[in-house]
């Protein structure tokens, strides 16, 4: 018999003892460890259920958000909530933001979620934007007038938004000029809060960029400020707010700058300057459409102008057509032009070597961003030119707007 409880107890064996040995160091192993099992499991169970615990405990904490209290005029304290962006917390009574949200705790954040408005808002004169704007010459200097003021801009019919304009139009003007020319800018500010400019992609001196407080002091409601410098490169460009940009340059204050070359090139038969923006409508009044939570916008347009209501681009069979296209506001838009490859001649102003052209149906274009590109009209018809994130080109939801416009090719 083996005596388990005696470590080099032998098996009565002489001729095997050796490895009898070894076989009974390996019961003993096996019987000792089958009885350390319960104490084992015990030990795990322990730590788990004190695991749990601690979890518990520290989750049982509630956090609370900061309240938004004001006195009233008794002096009674109150809180004001703003349905669409917070939540109540039952427990507690505070409020809870929704993920993505922005706190109208931070009263400049607020002041962004505003409605877009003015003291003196008065309804657009003129119903398209982006037309060239007139000058005068002073001394070999081309000198152009803007003025920044608040305008109601129908972007569809019976669909309006209250528009925060260079001279009252969705685009502000087009500033059209020729490579090394002198360029002076007169801006007068009629909006109730302050503004500057930016001359997107155009080579300035530093003190003309249009950075608020860094290169220049804001432009404040009922000051005029002059930008002068000389134009340059040739390309695409534009001109946009500076200041409180989510929120003005949302609003509308962009416009297209185009710059030709100063060595004569063949022009295209058809040159279309689009900018591509959005919009949020909500119960009757216009917000800065953003890319957060509850600020998404409804409405897209192309110079200032949603589907049915965009314009058609007339081309006649043979012509060679460039279509600038300008992403100013927040989103990404996939660009789609049906029935008509076209090339990517130049990319944020700068002309791309025939050698590198892209042929393409489709280009997306960003914030910021431009392309300029061309295609000959061969086929007769009516192609749609359209974004193709497909809910861009939906007015408030529905199908068809936004985002389209018609190229109309007709015979020669």
């Amino acid at each position: 018999m083996v005596d388990l409880n005696k470590p080099n107890c032998l098996l009565s064996y002489p001729h095997n003892g050796a490895n009898v040995y070894h076989k009974c160091h390996i019961y003993f192993f096996i019987f000792y460890s089958l009885n350390l099992i319960p104490i084992v499991m015990k030990r795990l169970v322990y730590l788990t259920l004190i695991s749990i615990s601690l979890i518990l405990s520290a989750c049982s904490g509630q956090r609370t958000s900061p309240t938004i209290a004001a006195e009233d005029s008794t002096g009674s304290a109150g809180s004001q909530t703003d349905a669409g962006n917070m939540e109540t917390n039952s427990a507690s009574g505070a409020a809870t933001p929704t993920p993505g949200s922005m706190m109208p705790t931070n009263p400049e954040a607020a002041h962004m979620m505003e409605p877009i408005g003015g003291s003196n808002v008065a309804p657009a004169t003129e119903s398209q934007g982006g037309q060239p704007l007139a000058y005068r010459e002073e001394d070999g200097v081309k000198v152009f007038e803007l003025t920044a003021k608040a305008v109601q801009w129908p972007i569809l019919d019976g669909v309006t938004v209250t528009a925060w304009s260079y001279n009252g139009t969705v685009p502000g003007p087009m500033i059209r000029v020729t490579e090394g020319e002198k360029v002076r800018i007169l801006v007068k500010n009629e909006l109730d809060d302050p503004t500057t400019i930016h001359w997107h992609g155009v080579e300035v001196p530093n003190a003309m960029d249009g950075v608020p407080d860094v290169t220049q002091a804001p432009i404040q409601p009922g000051e005029t400020f002059t930008y002068e410098f000389i134009a340059k490169p040739a390309g695409t460009f534009m001109y946009h707010s500076h200041f409180e940009g989510d929120l003005q340059v949302s609003a509308g204050l962009y416009a297209p700058f185009i710059i030709d070359p100063k060595e004569p090139v063949l022009p295209p038969d058809i040159d279309v300057t689009l900018m591509i923006s959005e919009w949020l409508i909500r119960d009757g009044q216009t917000y800065a459409a953003m890319p957060m939570s509850g600020m998404e916008p409804n409405y897209f347009t192309l110079n200032g102008k949603a589907f049915p209501t965009t314009e058609t681009i007339n081309v006649k069979k043979g012509e060679r057509v460039r279509i600038r296209l300008i992403g100013i506001g927040q989103f990404i838009h996939p660009m789609h032009l049906h029935g008509l490859p076209f090339k990517i001649v130049a990319t944020d102003g700068h002309p791309v070597p025939e050698a590198a052209q892209l042929t393409k149906d489709t280009v997306s274009v960003a914030p910021g961003e431009r392309y300029d590109i061309e295609f000959v009209a061969t086929e007769p018809g009516q192609w749609m030119l359209h974004c193709h994130i497909l809910h861009h080109t939906t007015n408030e939801n529905v199908e068809p707007g936004g985002l389209m416009l018609v190229v109309n090719v007709t015979e020669s």
